[in-house]
């Protein structure tokens, strides 16, 4: 029963109620019939425990959590960022889990700061009511190593440059792929290096060092270090630890992104901030508004099957195949206030699959699929390229314009003016430039205007 599969239900409740026989005619299974109870009475109690299957608990499981609950509350409540940091740990090294949480913090006002090599520690902590990124949910560095350089920085003190880093976990199990995710995750982002140059330079000062460090051992001279030639070569390989190859810092969309693959989520900016407006003004919805909507329990402010426009940055795409054997993808698009699910079926897909590639800003257009104890989700029609739409004007140059055709003109502009208009229209005269109203304009319409002054003085412009 607790695995609701209906055809099996189906099955036992027959064997419940008439009983089962083999194949000789022997009782297996008495039934409720056999035993005296008529069957209305044997579908009541059958209706009874599938419904109990559903989700229900003795009472001393309920008091338990009742109890857990009220502690709970009280601490979110009091502590917010204390009992959050709490909840983050409980997923330490699970990116799939941490970003919703990280999505709370948010909702609750708590700032979420980056990790740092000096400031973070392999858990998530609070600083000053903030919460700071614990360095175990890193992508690929694993807490064992983390533990380690938190123990050095712990005993002899904060680390004073990338360098100084690389020399004192030289002999602790801290790997090259583990050091590449620290950088890509802006651990040393407070060291003078910029993040480029540390990925440019790091593997060659690790090897450095390491070669340093086993020359160094007892009893490790090659004959090349006699005569004096060892302390000319140390004196190139101390250089050489400490020489980066500069480049200039990557642009911030490439930045943002190595954050999203090492952390799960974007901590320091967002793909979409720069646009923020336009997407206000092409969207009726977004997933704060949702979000505060399930939360408040006002669900009845989303209507199941409303049409709406949603845009943000795709972040997972998963693929199947229905019984029917027609693809439909599970779509997750991130907005600037957190991610949403988009069911995309064929007839969409087959139109939209070019755009369905991780980091493509995309427009949704769809209906809202509301369900009791689900999360909201957005069943796609169309889905689209996100574009910044920028303001068309229609630019008409009058200069040394004959006065007769200066007149049919403003006879014109005003013909076609209305309450649809859709273009705005600017008037050149030398070097004037003056706004006239607007029209609603169509390729026939703009043919007139050409055919009345000249193709050459007639051009639409974006502002």
């Amino acid at each position: 029963m607790g695995k609701k599969k209906l055809d099996v239900m189906t099955k036992e409740r027959e064997i419940f109620i008439n009983g089962q026989t083999d194949e000789n005619g022997n009782i297996v299974v008495p039934g409720c019939v056999r035993n005296g109870i008529d069957e209305k009475s044997a579908n009541t109690i059958f209706d009874e425990m599938a419904e109990f299957a559903k989700y229900a608990f003795n009472k001393s499981h309920a008091a338990a959590y009742a109890v857990l609950s009220y502690q709970t509350a009280y601490l979110k409540t009091y502590y917010p960022a204390e009992f959050m940091a709490a909840m983050l740990n409980s997923f330490l090294g699970n990116l799939d889990k941490i970003p919703a949480y990280i999505d709370e913090c948010r909702r609750l006002n708590i700032e979420i700061l980056k990790p740092d090599i000096n400031k973070s520690y392999t858990r998530f902590t609070v600083d000053n009511g903030r919460i700071r990124f614990g360095l175990g949910s890193i992508k690929n560095v694993g807490t064992s190593a983390i533990d380690e350089i938190v123990a050095e920085r712990s005993k002899n003190g904060e680390y004073k440059d990338f360098g100084d880093f690389c020399e004192r976990i030289a002999d602790a199990t801290v790997n090259k792929k583990c050091v590449e995710s620290l950088i890509k995750a802006g651990s040393f982002d407070s060291f003078e290096q910029t993040r480029s140059t540390l990925m440019e330079s790091f593997e060659s000062i690790i090897d450095c060092i390491a070669t340093s460090t086993k020359k160094n051992f007892a009893g490790q001279v090659s004959m090349f270090d006699l005569g004096g030639i060892g302390e000319e070569n140390e004196h190139e390989m101390q250089e050489l630890k400490y020489t980066y190859k500069v480049l200039p810092e990557y642009k911030e969309k490439e930045l943002l992104s190595m954050e999203k693959e090492m952390l799960g989520l974007y901590i320091s900016g967002h793909p979409l901030e720069g646009i923020k407006n336009e997407i206000e003004k092409q969207t009726n919805i977004n997933t704060h508004q949702i979000r505060m909507a399930e939360q408040d329990e006002i669900q009845g402010d989303l209507k199941d099957g409303e049409l709406v426009k949603y845009a943000g940055i795709v972040t997972s795409v998963k693929k199947k195949f229905t019984k029917n054997n027609k693809i439909m993808a599970f779509v997750t698009v991130e907005d600037l206030y957190g991610p949403m699910e988009i069911i995309v079926f064929e007839n969409c897909y087959q139109n939209c699959s070019d755009l369905l590639i991780n980091e493509n800003i995309v427009l949704v257009e769809g209906r809202l699929s509301v369900r009791e104890d689900e999360e909201t989700k957005i069943v796609a029609r169309e889905i689209k390229e996100f574009g910044v739409h920028k303001k068309k004007i229609l630019s008409l140059d009058i200069t040394d314009l004959e006065d007769e055709k200066k007149e049919k003109l403003r006879g014109i502009i005003k013909f076609f003016n209305g309450e649809m208009d859709n273009i705005g229209i600017q008037i050149i005269n030398g070097e004037k430039k003056d706004m006239a109203g607007g029209i609603y304009m169509t390729e026939e319409i703009l043919s007139e205007f050409e055919d009345l002054i000249g193709k050459d003085r007639v051009m639409v412009v974006e502002e």
